[in-house]
């Protein structure tokens, strides 16, 4: 017996050969990882690790131990070649590993800046690993002067540290708005005035022509002909899911590895879950870039290589920490025609709940644990209270909640 192999050794795929294990799964199980690491959480990279608050062994999902315990065959630095779907196998350099399935657990890798603009000169960074912070942590001095390329997440919680750490940051947005593609206008006014308000430099429908510097970036021209002094650029502007091995071993795309509602690909022996993986879900097709998704959906594929036949049906929630505010969203806000804002008891704390006609499908909410928690749960019964009185500071959530 060839065994599972899963690719890719991030949070899904650790999620997933856990649960293998958990199941009592007792055949050979193999997880490979592209980086010298054992699998380890992500969302600490941007803030706790990149401030040095959290030592690297605290990233580590398991114990180093944990792999070997559980008769896991963890090979870190190792990254296929590519997939023989009629042989079944991996090809690693001259190396062939069969599978009885395989499990594409490879995520997603940032977006960088064209060479052609300036995004190889020194200086300039993503942010998506370990290594990524490793290199940028010691250039994050007092009074460095960085440049933010993209208002989504993740520029907007590097400029929080950044500006944490005594820096001057400047922050620029294509779009005519931060957080456009993923957020309400309300939503993007309260982030835009609490970046502002701690000093960011941000500049909304302004994009980068270039950057400047001969070998190593020190400023960069913008679109509207402005220039910027820089001596660190970090571009956020999104992330591409790892198809590559999928695509070149004929597997169907569909923004990412395409799955049906099993996790299961085109093909009946390969399995995909995590970053990488679009999915049927309600009447259209999504692909979730969050680490709740990644467990939940490597955990429904784990219980699906093992006979079950339960459909992934995900309740999506996010969250993003950016100085003292903790955003938490539920639902996906596609499609909404509405927004309703409700004030929070706490001074400034503020939520903001997404309709689709007259039915709620997302909240954000801004240090309001209780809205979204109880959001959440309206989201899951698919029930959807009378706009006017979530609006009215009077009504009690809760009893909106049990109604």
């Amino acid at each position: 017996m060839s065994g599972i192999v899963v690719i890719g050794a991030g949070q899904a795929g650790c999620a997933l050969v856990a649960k293998l294990r958990a199941l009592d799964h007792d055949g050979p199980l193999t997880l490979l990882g592209a980086e010298p690491h054992p699998p380890y959480q992500r969302p600490p990279l941007s803030k706790k690790y990149l401030l040095g608050e959290m030592p690297r062994e605290r990233l580590f999902l398991r114990p180093e131990a944990f792999y070997a315990d559980q008769g896991i065959t963890l090979r870190t630095g190792c990254a296929p070649d590519a997939i023989d779907r009629a042989a079944r196998c991996v090809r690693i350099g001259d190396e062939r590993l069969p599978y009885d399935q395989l499990v594409l657990t490879t995520g997603a890798t940032p977006r960088r800046l064209p060479n052609m603009i300036g995004g190889g000169l020194d200086g300039v960074f993503t942010l998506r690993g370990i290594a990524d912070v490793d290199a940028l942590a010691p250039r994050m001095r007092p009074g460095a002067r960085l440049l933010v390329v993209g208002g989504g997440y993740i520029g907007l919680e590097a400029a929080a540290v950044a500006r944490g750490l005594g820096l001057q940051v400047t922050l620029i947005e294509a779009a005519p708005r931060i957080l456009q593609r993923v957020a309400a206008p309300e939503t993007s006014d309260y982030f835009r005035a609490l970046h502002r308000a701690h000093g960011v430099d941000l500049r909304e429908g302004t994009g980068l022509a270039r950057l400047l510097g001969a070998g190593h970036v020190t400023g960069a021209e913008l679109s509207d002909g402005s220039r910027v002094e820089a001596d660190l650029v970090l571009a956020g502007i999104g992330v591409a899911p790892n198809v590559a091995l999928a695509e070149a071993a004929g597997l169907p795309l569909d923004n990412g590895i395409a799955v049906d509602k099993l996790g299961r690909t085109g093909d009946p022996h390969i399995w995909a879950a995590g970053d990488c993986a679009s999915f049927p879900w309600r009447d259209t097709r999504v692909r979730m870039e969050s680490v709740q998704n990644a467990i939940d959906m490597a955990e429904c594929v784990a219980t699906n290589l093992l006979g079950a036949q339960t459909p992934y049906d995900p309740q999506p929630w996010f969250w993003s920490d950016q100085y003292d505010t903790k955003l938490q969203i539920a639902g996906l806000n596609a499609g909404y025609t509405r927004v309703v804002a409700r004030p929070g008891a706490r001074a400034g704390s503020l939520s903001h709940w997404y309709y689709a006609g007259d039915r709620l499908i997302a909240l954000d909410a801004m240090n309001d644990p209780r809205a979204y928690m109880i959001g959440r749960r309206l989201l899951a019964r698919d029930t959807s209270p009378d706009p006017a009185l979530l609006a009215a500071p009077e009504t009690d959530l809760k009893a909106l909640a049990a109604a």
